[in-house]
């Protein structure tokens, strides 16, 4: 892989991540209702949200608070204070970003415990009763809402047999054992959905070299159908493989926002949904912009990854 290449790419990443800033930046302001008076409550008044508004900077032009909260990221890792405790935003994101990245790891290390055995069962048998069941299925969890999934499995393993908490968060540097037990349920929660898609993807990427004239050949020479899979199936889908394994991570990390609420896990997502509701407007727009980073680095390492399982790609 040449550095031009990657040079491109990074280039690539900081122009998204540019554009996606300006938009976060120039659209929440358009929500409906003013921070001020939300911070102020029952007290405020004409004049008292005038003068919060000068106090928070609000009344700038908005050309100038983008600039000031751009520098501030870009040359002291500060996304600013929130509008309503007055606390750092980048602690508050230091704090959540890792039981979002937990959260989504884990459902995606779920999700895959799914599809691979799922996905390859099913391409091997095309057309069987294994092959019907597995997309009968993986059609049932691509439908199922995850709020709705995530109610089920509460009524089920947290009320009725009572094995697992039913929401809340303990750090893992307290208790490893208790920490285990409230991720399980928000991460099979997630983690269902997220492999019923990717054993869709899976079956086909199979099938697909499955048909190839190179498998046939393997199998003609009297290899075992293991080392058929194993040496030319498997490794040649790998790289399609390894393409829906990184959008759903991608995906995942951005789309826990509900599985985060049920089971009030405290992460990215209900904090944004925390700032939204306060009109926290530069909080959320932390939130949004550190998704829209962790969105880019996923998928560009996904491309980077292709060098690993196919040598013989060559970035120029």
């Amino acid at each position: 892989m040449s550095s031009r290449y990657l040079l491109q790419r990074l280039g690539s990443l900081l122009l998204v991540l540019f554009g996606v800033s300006i938009l976060t930046f120039a659209i929440i302001p358009l929500i409906p209702g003013s921070p001020a008076r939300v911070r102020l409550g029952v007290q405020a008044t004409d004049e008292t949200v005038a003068a919060v508004e000068k106090q928070l900077g609000l009344d700038r032009p908005l050309t100038t608070q983008y600039v000031d909260w751009l520098q501030g990221i870009v040359f002291r890792g500060d996304f600013g204070r929130s509008l309503i405790n007055d606390k750092p935003i980048s602690a508050e994101i230091a704090r959540r970003l890792p039981a979002t990245l937990v959260l989504a790891v884990a459902a995606l290390l779920v999700g895959l415990l799914i599809a691979l055995p799922a996905g390859i069962a099913s391409a091997l048998r095309p057309g069987g009763k294994l092959d019907l069941g597995v997309s009968v299925l993986s059609q049932i969890g691509v439908s199922i809402p995850d709020f709705w999934m995530g109610i089920l499995l509460i009524l089920v393993f947290a009320e009725n047999l009572q094995w697992l908490p039913s929401s809340g968060f303990t750090s893992l540097n307290e208790d490893p054992a208790d920490w285990l037990r409230h991720l399980i349920l928000p991460a099979v929660t997630a983690g269902i959905i997220s492999g019923s898609i990717m054993t869709r993807f899976t079956r086909s990427a199979l099938l697909e070299v499955l048909h190839r004239d190179y498998v046939r050949t393997a199998r003609a020479k009297g290899l075992t159908e293991r080392v058929v899979v194993v040496k030319h199936v498997l490794r040649n889908a790998a790289i399609s493989i390894a393409t829906i394994i990184g959008l759903q991570l991608a995906t995942l990390f951005s789309a826990v926002v509900v599985v985060e609420i049920i089971f009030s896990w405290p992460g990215l997502g209900s904090l944004a949904l925390q700032s939204t509701l306060q009109r926290d407007y530069p909080v959320l727009q932390a939130a949004v912009l550190m998704s829209a980073m962790a969105f880019a680095v996923i998928n560009l390492l996904t491309d980077l990854s292709y060098v690993l399982l196919d040598p013989s790609i060559d970035y120029a």
